[in-house]
């Protein structure tokens, strides 16, 4: 098979960093892998793969965009792919309207992935114009079928997002020499209480309910720190100073650390007593609570989408009500105290679950009469 899958750029993400999984994972079957975006830092990982990389810019979200549509059905007339897979709404677009003025004999086939809990409108209808539809989680499923009543069920197919074990075992340990270097760097962590929130900075991850926490912890006399770590945007630069005020504000200048982003946030989750998803709006899958709990780190996070979802299933203990402040102190208190062991991760939150159900996908399609999607 040859698959071209399209998004806006390949930096950091969940979509950009499954787009790359998959392609590894054909490569390594003997497939052909193409990713056409407007590029970025995961380029040179992507094509380490043996993958291969097409740069068109379908990354910006304006009308100006769909002068692309010409650039890509040239590309797709010379690569001639068995699919396009697209994973995001505005390259969506663009890939759709390439497609409809190829000749049926030479279009590919179409699959989508939705990977979040977009906007209900025309805009975000594309996603759901693949002739499979794939989901990252149940929650996801049920959200398409409410909202887009013209996709059939039969179309949909679940494919969890998945975690490579092997990367994240039960009790892995930092090697010795980044374990000195982190306590060389953060010596106030030493005996405290280290709680985590992975995320970018923007206003929907929950950084200000994680400042309360802390300053909830440091109220009941338990020392705790917390790390905040994940990308600013430049134009979220004014946002971030933001939060160091409101950090101030809540008397937890001290104890809240923004460390930017990271490329060993395996390590860091390793040596935290808790990681936290406290995102305002459903996450699609709950990936970071997967990973976490997959190392034997504990996990609190509130009870909707994806998280929820993951949660329930795997660490009920560190379910809370989306906004409960009293209820987010107290399951993070109780699991400090109590420090419960989370179960096994299922084998449907591997990656060779997630890679295998997607290539799946892709055989399934392409033995299945064409039609529209």
């Amino acid at each position: 098979m040859k698959i071209l899958q399209i998004l806006p750029e390949l930096n950091a993400g969940g979509v950009e960093r499954g787009t790359l999984e998959i392609a590894a994972h054909l490569v390594r079957g003997g497939h052909e892998a193409l990713v056409v975006s407007n590029g970025g830092r995961l380029v040179e990982a992507l094509e380490k793969s043996g993958a291969r990389h097409r740069a068109l810019p379908v990354h910006r979200k304006r009308l100006g965009t769909l002068l692309q549509v010409r650039p890509l059905r040239r590309l797709i007339a010379e690569e001639r792919p068995d699919i396009v897979h697209i994973r995001s709404r505005v390259p969506g677009w663009v890939a759709w309207l390439a497609l409809r003025k190829l000749a049926p004999a030479e279009r590919p086939r179409l699959v989508s992935t939705v990977h979040g809990f977009y906007s209900v409108n025309a805009y975000s209808g594309i996603m759901t114009r693949g002739e499979r539809v794939i989901a990252v989680s149940e929650c996801i499923k049920d959200y398409v079928l409410a909202n887009f009543p013209r996709v059939p069920a039969d179309r949909i197919r679940v494919v969890p997002r998945g975690v490579e074990l092997a990367r994240y075992p039960r009790g892995f340990a930092p090697d010795a020499e980044w374990l000195a270097r982190w306590r060389a760097e953060h010596p106030d962590l030493d005996g405290k209480a280290v709680l985590l929130l992975p995320g970018r900075i923007t206003r929907l991850k929950g950084h200000e309910d994680f400042f309360r926490l802390v300053a909830g912890l440091k109220a009941a006399g338990v020392a705790a720190r917390g790390l905040v770590v994940g990308d600013t945007h430049p134009k979220k630069r004014a946002y971030l100073a933001e939060l160091g005020a409101r950090a101030a504000e809540l008397g937890v200048a001290d104890e809240v650390k923004f460390l930017g982003h990271r490329g060993d946030l395996r390590e860091i989750m390793a040596v935290s007593d808790v990681v936290l998803s406290l995102s305002q709006q459903p996450e699609s899958f709950g990936r970071t609570v997967v990973e976490a709990l997959a190392l034997g780190r504990r996990f609190v996070g509130y009870d909707h989408g994806g998280v929820g979802e993951q949660l329930r299933g795997l660490f009920p203990s560190g379910c809370v009500r989306l906004g409960d402040a009293d209820g987010l102190l107290a399951a993070t208190r109780r699991v400090l105290a109590e420090r419960p062991e989370p179960g096994a991760i299922p084998a449907a939150y591997t990656l060779e679950a997630m890679c295998s159900g997607t290539e799946a996908v892709y055989r399934d399609l392409l033995a299945a009469p064409g039609g529209e999607g």
